[in-house]
């Protein structure tokens, strides 16, 4: 069993949003600082002279969020784009939103951008999640510059899919800004069965995947994955000084929940936890690092206290209530590096320890899962190698289809 933490409160919801402001910004400084120091990766959209040129009286559509950024002062892409004198005639802005201010699942509605005045189309709302026609007439040129954490669930991939296929119907060449994956280094997890297709998971893939944004596109194409099998056109620019086996630290938040370095590397295990009933510490300043439900009162000391937190988590799995379970604020990470597999310990501990069974799955976990044979074993008491087994040969196949893709080395 997890050694159990400390004792954590809140004692209001000011002071956790004044908390969690600061943390934040205190994290953003953190890895900036870190990320100066990495072995000279370059980011595709920091490799301006590679691109700028070739925009260059073309009306350009952008699909690009916070972490879009530019140089070291993260100026937004768009923002330099304009003041190159590059015409940007719309954004496209996946889940989160244009800002990422959005709490995960949340509808995001059209807007104006008030800095730019220009239209932001979303991607995530009203089941819009594929560009028009209408959403792309007047373009030339689509940009999708947004940073992937490597987990086959986090939505951006699906993002990207839809848009190369919007692209390839429209006959609109799509340029990909590559960017490093903190994830990349590894490959492990189910693969995913096609008849629980949704939009956290497309293809056949498992749930670390060890591709870039730009391979990953490679691989769409290269696979027939695009519907009829159409192809979209690419123009990639690549990620400098990078290989699969880098250390790299984002300098922005990919998303609200994922704010620290730790929380990023956990997600394609902890994920998995948002398709049961407990808490992943959504609506806290720590979430994705503890894990908990008030029914593991007893059992663990750590306790959590999930609130609403505005732009982050507004309605969090158990809202107010005190939660028990596994703090990973001290996990080591490294052990996936050093591993390069899933931790299935903690989803097998919890059922185990949790005492209404019937009700520690939801109907979300066989789509995080990509099949229906995970939740099955867990409940069957099934041991982590013998899951691990029933993963092959599909898991193998995929590191194999995965080497024609390949833009760094592993």
């Amino acid at each position: 069993m997890i050694k159990p933490g400390i004792f954590f409160s809140y004692i209001c919801i000011a002071c956790l949003l004044s908390g969690a402001a600061k943390g934040q910004k205190s994290f953003r400084k953190r890895v900036i600082k870190h990320s100066e120091k990495q072995t000279g990766i370059i980011t595709g959209a920091d490799q301006t002279n590679l691109y700028f040129g070739y925009l260059k009286g073309k009306n350009i559509g952008m699909v690009i969020n916070q972490t879009s950024v530019i140089g070291k002062g993260l100026t937004l892409s768009v923002d330099s784009l304009i003041k190159s004198g590059i015409t940007i005639k719309k954004i496209f802005g996946p889940e989160h939103g244009f800002r990422g201010d959005a709490s995960n699942g949340a509808d995001v509605n059209n807007s104006t951008d008030t800095k730019t005045g220009i239209q932001v189309i979303s991607l995530y709302g009203n089941k819009h999640y594929k560009p028009t026609p209408a959403d792309l007439q007047g373009i030339d040129l689509m940009i999708f510059d947004i940073q992937d954490v490597g987990a086959r669930f986090y939505t951006y991939l699906s993002t990207l899919q839809y848009v190369m296929e919007a692209c390839a119907e429209n006959n609109i060449e799509l340029m990909i800004l590559d960017r490093p994956s903190p994830n990349g280094f590894y490959v492990d997890g189910p693969v995913l069965d096609t008849a629980y297709r949704s939009f956290v998971g497309l293809n056949p893939i498992p749930i670390a995947h060890g591709l870039t944004i730009a391979e990953y596109a490679q691989m769409i194409n290269g696979e027939g994955w695009l519907k009829n099998h159409v192809q979209c056109k690419l123009k990639i620019i690549r990620v400098a000084n990078y290989t699969h086996n880098s250390t790299y630290k984002l300098p922005v938040n990919p998303s609200p929940n994922l704010n620290t370095e730790k929380s990023i590397l956990l997600y394609p295990s902890v994920c998995l936890f948002e398709g049961t009933t407990l808490s992943l510490g959504r609506g806290t300043l720590f979430p994705f690092l503890q894990i908990g439900h008030p029914a593991l009162a007893g059992k663990y000391s750590f306790s959590f206290t999930p609130v609403s937190i505005p732009g982050m988590s507004e309605d969090p799995p158990q809202k107010n209530k005190t939660c028990y379970g596994i703090d990973l604020k001290n996990y080591d990470t490294n052990i996936f590096r050093t591993g390069g597999k899933l931790n299935l310990q903690w989803l097998i501990e919890l059922y185990k320890a949790f005492p209404d069974k019937e009700h520690f799955f939801n109907n979300y976990f066989s789509k995080l899962a990509g099949n229906d044979e995970l939740r099955k074993q867990i409940e069957a008491g099934k041991s982590e190698a013998a899951i691990r087994a029933s993963w092959e040969p599909a898991l193998s196949n995929f590191k194999t289809i995965r080497l024609k893709y390949l833009l760094y080395p592993n």
